[in-house]
């Protein structure tokens, strides 16, 4: 059977999915990745979270509720190489912190982090990956208190709800085209910016219509293919530079990442986010 090319995933999180006409797809994706029913709410857009077009990472935080009852907060995030899991804890803090009003009661909504993975992070096979903090276990007498607690706005007789940040990584790289389960679909689109006839898995007959790319105008055809090249020679900068990181040390290889950035006229903002350099670090390349 044949298939649909359509819009890549980190293009359409980044400009497209963010319209609440387009809330099916993500809907979709998550609803297969959590195999529990998921409808979006709305998008947060906190300080952290703009959508600002010069930003190389793109993100989207959801608030959401599941199976029609537990209301959660879902960041979904194509994620880079510096400092990878550095960034996923400390987003998933910043997301937990910004639920939290000066001098409010910590009434914390569960927090998903789905990270989407281009680069090696040293798994052989696997392609989808789950962590978590179930609870506490007693080091004495071996009791477990689950990390949960009740919200103070819910109904009496509510029961202790988990809200521990749960960690989800997709390796699409690493995916041998082999369906093992519906999500599986939604791995093979995100690996070839394509969706099969015969695929059912949720949101994606949504994707495959509304991300067609065949249906883009001119004007967005044309913005599209820039921001694919724009991202193609950033990564082959960055490839080029890790080379000579690996010649020349890692310092050295981190100045020349940014000032092959620099070189290329990359904002100083980009720059400063990407390698941990300072101001002053990186105006003096």
């Amino acid at each position: 059977m044949g298939e649909r090319t359509i819009i890549s995933l980190d293009y359409a999180i980044k400009y497209l999915l963010r319209d609440k006409a387009n809330f099916d797809i993500l809907e979709g994706f998550l609803s297969e990745l959590l195999e529990r029913k998921v409808t979006v709410i709305d998008v947060l857009e906190s300080e952290s979270n703009k959508n600002d077009p010069d930003r190389k990472i793109n993100r989207i935080d959801l608030k959401a509720r599941i199976d029609n009852r537990e209301m959660a907060i879902f960041e979904v995030q194509f994620s880079d190489k510096a400092d990878f899991l550095g960034k996923v804890l400390y987003n998933a803090c910043k997301a937990v912190v910004e639920q939290v009003a000066v001098g409010g009661n910590y009434n914390i909504k569960k927090l998903y982090m789905v990270n989407i993975i281009y680069f090696d992070i040293g798994a052989d096979r696997e392609y989808l990956l789950a962590g978590k903090l179930e609870g506490f276990k007693g080091l004495r007498f071996g009791e477990e208190i689950p990390f949960a607690q009740i919200d103070e706005l819910a109904p009496p007789g509510s029961l202790k709800e988990d809200i521990h940040p749960e960690y989800y990584l997709i390796l699409p790289k690493n995916f041998d085209e082999k369906i093992r389960g519906r999500f599986d679909e939604w791995i093979y689109t995100l690996k070839k910016s394509a969706v099969k006839e015969e695929f059912t898995a949720a949101g994606l007959k949504e994707a495959s219509v509304k991300l067609d790319i065949l249906k883009m105008s001119s004007a967005d055809k044309k913005a599209y293919e820039a921001f694919l090249e724009d991202t193609a020679d950033l990564n082959s900068m960055i490839r080029t530079a890790e080379r000579k990181g690996r010649e020349e040390g890692r310092e050295e290889g981190i100045a020349q990442i940014a000032k092959t950035m620099k070189d290329n006229n990359e904002p100083i903002a980009k720059i400063v986010k990407f390698t941990g350099l300072s101001v002053d670090e990186i105006t003096q390349l």
